[in-house]
């Protein structure tokens, strides 16, 4: 990404035409500045100065300048670095390389800062980090937001040291900000690399990106004069990153605003659970007529048809209910360590009005799709991102509901490299202590220590023709009496339906699939859902934390 190169010829006096760098399309400047400096032919992104940046997120003149009167020292006496400084603030019109302020956004009051990289590249020197310590602390202190936009070549070479310090005061500003229960969403834009990727840019709640920004600690050019490692196209791109899990997501300037007004709307300070808006706060229990109907004709199932049923793949997943049951749901990648597991969808959505931290497995609908979410079966770094997003709705006072389908883990060499077993440990010594309400619905096959690692709940509920065991029926003819081909005989001694587990107390509620959970029957299904997720909520609003999660701690503590 560059700024805005102008080309000045006799044919185009009128206007400003200028160059893609990408393309090497000649460009109307006028269009590309409409489209938020992406240019129209190729989609590049060009890098965008604090102000018009500034200008396209925050509310029309709301923004107040922090901090201009830091001024920039010379810790080192590094030779000519006085009259560079100078030079650079009289070519850009900045006193240094990031401005800081409050604003709001969609009225919601925040701290905004903007690294502008013609400003040394945006270099992180003492001021920078200064301003970005200081914008923190006050924001801490008058209990705000920060949204930050990163733009950064790294550390300033010029100041050494002293520049390397202050990857670890914005970081511990950021430490005292997030233990205030406050939140912070960094956006990553190009380039943003060296000692800012590896402090205060890494460190948001949800972190955002730019397409195709380049994201990393050492640069391309770093790793291939140090060691000689040509990198593969699109290595270090905000792509690459989402893949390996260390975005949440990739947003378009044209979006931006919008996608950041809805995660400050989703973080604003609420009492107790149950926050539904008046004109929808509702109970809705009633299936449509054609489904009761269609239910009173449903075939009574054997316990193995439900085994059948529940692993459909035309089965009502995860993607369904979240979709029919949740407003303005902002999905989440990554667990911030390894990869984006496929095979768990987890992100922030509105139930009539109260923000909800939604998790689910997803499973596939045909042959493509199941090959691409791994068939539901996750892997270590899906149960971490589950716990990240878990974690992250503790923190901001948010319930739990998760969707579990899955037949189990996922058993591969890989996942056993990384940890499968540690990942589903983890997950159920976090969940017994979080202090939230947690649902947990088992919506198709509830498979081992793979479902109960999305399950431990202050209530677990399941859809009539699902499914929630030990291991799978085939699994444990093979183990108890050596023959999986006798799977049938064992679903039928198990005890894993519905009605069953509900009379061993490991259910508290059996939703009604009217016939069957297929599209069809969405509707009524989730109308069912949605009222009684808003009676579970109203309940838990009566206790504390300290108490939903003793609550929570007694309910598995009977077994």
């Amino acid at each position: 990404m560059k700024t805005l190169p102008i080309i000045k010829t006799e044919e185009n006096k009128e206007r400003d035409i200028i160059s893609c760098p990408s393309c090497k399309k000649e460009l109307d400047k006028q269009l590309v500045v409409m489209r938020k400096y992406v240019c129209y032919e190729c989609g590049y992104y060009f890098r965008v100065r604090a102000k018009n940046r500034i200008r396209m997120v925050a509310d029309e003149g709301s923004f107040i300048p922090w901090f201009e009167e830091e001024s920039t020292g010379n810790p080192l006496d590094f030779p000519g670095y006085e009259d560079k400084i100078s030079e650079t603030k009289e070519k850009t019109g900045l006193t240094e390389g990031v401005m800081v302020g409050e604003c709001t956004i969609g009225e919601n009051r925040t701290v905004l800062g903007v690294i502008d990289s013609r400003f040394l590249m945006g270099s992180m020197g003492h001021v920078v980090g200064e301003r970005i310590t200081l914008a923190v602390e006050k924001a801490t202190e008058e209990k705000l937001p920060v949204i930050l936009f990163c733009c950064s070549g790294g550390a300033r070479m010029q100041e050494g040291i002293v520049s390397l310090m202050q990857m670890a005061k914005t970081s511990g500003a950021l430490k005292r900000h997030s233990d205030e229960g406050l939140l912070f969403v960094p956006v990553l834009t190009d380039p943003t690399t060296g000692g800012v990727t590896a402090s205060f840019a890494m460190l948001g709640d949800i972190i955002l990106a730019e397409p195709g920004a380049l994201i990393g600690f050492a640069g391309p050019r770093v790793i291939e004069q140090t060691i000689g490692q040509k990198l593969p196209e699109g290595f270090q791109r905000a792509e690459f990153q989402l893949e390996h899990g260390f975005v949440d997501a990739i947003v378009g300037r044209d979006k931006l605003r919008s996608v950041l007004k809805q995660i400050l709307k989703t973080h604003l300070p609420k009492e107790g659970y149950a926050n539904f808006d008046p004109e929808h706060d509702k109970d809705r229990y009633d299936a449509t007529e054609l489904m009761k109907e269609r239910a009173a004709k449903a075939p009574i199932m054997k316990v193995w048809d439900k085994v059948s049923a529940a692993r459909q793949v035309t089965r009502l997943g995860a993607e369904d209910y979240i979709a029919g049951i949740f407003d303005q749901f902002l999905e989440l990648h990554g667990d911030r360590y390894f990869r984006d597991d496929p095979a768990i969808l987890g992100g922030i959505a509105y139930l009539d009005g109260q923000p909800v931290t939604v998790i689910g497995v997803n499973k596939g609908k045909d042959v493509a799709s199941c090959i691409a979410h791994n068939y539901g079966m996750p892997s270590p770094e899906g149960y971490r991102k589950a716990i990240r997003l878990m974690k992250q709705a503790e923190k901001f006072h948010r319930p739990i509901i998760t969707f579990v389908n899955t037949s189990g883990a996922y058993p591969g060499l890989e996942a056993e490299e990384n940890g499968q077993g540690e990942a589903i440990a983890r997950n159920l010594f976090e969940m017994s202590g979080i202090k939230v309400p947690i649902l947990a619905i088992m919506i198709g096959e509830g498979g081992s220590g793979g479902a109960l690692a999305l399950a431990v709940g202050n209530e677990v509920w399941m859809l009539e023709n699902a499914t929630y065991s030990i291991l799978s029926p085939e699994g444990f003819a093979s183990i108890l009496w050596k023959d999986g081909s006798r799977a049938e005989e064992a679903a039928s001694v198990m005890k894993i339906t519905a009605s069953e587990l509900k009379n061993l107390h490991v259910v508290e509620r059996i939703i009604p699939e009217y016939g069957m959970a297929d599209a069809p029957a969405l509707t009524s299904i989730c109308a069912y859902m949605k009222g009684h997720m808003k009676t579970f909520l109203k309940e838990q609003s009566a206790f504390t934390g300290e108490e939903l999660a003793a609550k929570r701690y007694e309910r598995f503590r009977q077994f």
